[in-house]
């Protein structure tokens, strides 16, 4: 079976589960939309499509290769010798706070919406990750959101949480109204 490990048979075929799991989940609200000619499952489908593609990649990669230690990778190999060490309070708050972070977003997302709360929830993870020098996580929390704009806003024309609380809601309705004069001009 070339270099795989039970624990590569394990994570690909969790990771395939995951895509069997939602693609079923798809069928609960598949239903045409008039502005949207792949109907309401269109994009889901497609992203999980990507990631059967990517679990596919890696399960080919672990084949091959196993998890041997990539030149120039960054990041902690299977064989390091340095090991995490957990009971260092600073250590499990930082895993604590990667691990929350993510939960916290989703709860702040109806009263904040994804428009105000994204570069917020961008901005901490490159924090909580290591990154310290406010220019690069400014350029990357912009980049990132200027992507995610791009792509849920003026590509897929795909609604996302405004908020329902007044500054937020208000930069909510800025963000869709620039949306709109900008489709106009086509």
């Amino acid at each position: 079976m070339g270099q795989l490990t039970k624990a590569h048979l394990v994570e690909g075929a969790a990771w395939s589960l995951i895509v069997v799991v939602f693609f079923g989940y798809s069928f609960e609200f598949n239903q045409s939309i008039e502005i949207y000619k792949f109907g309401a499952t269109g994009w889901p489908r497609v992203i999980l499509l990507l990631l059967l593609l990517v679990t596919a990649g890696n399960f080919y990669y672990q084949f091959r290769h196993g998890s041997a230690i990539q030149k120039g990778r960054v990041g902690i190999a299977e064989t390091d010798e340095s090991e995490t060490d957990y009971s260092d309070p600073a250590t499990l708050l930082k895993v604590a706070g990667v691990l929350l972070t993510p939960f916290i977003f989703a709860y702040l997302l109806k009263p904040v919406g994804m428009y105000s709360g994204a570069p917020v929830f961008i901005a901490l993870v490159i924090y909580l990750f290591g990154e310290r020098r406010w220019k690069w996580i400014l350029g990357i929390t912009l980049l990132i959101y200027a992507i995610l704009l791009g792509l849920f806003v003026v590509v897929l024309n795909a609604p996302l949480p405004q908020g329902n609380v007044s500054p937020f809601y208000d930069f909510s309705g800025f963000i869709l109204k620039m949306n709109t004069n900008l489709q106009n001009l086509w």
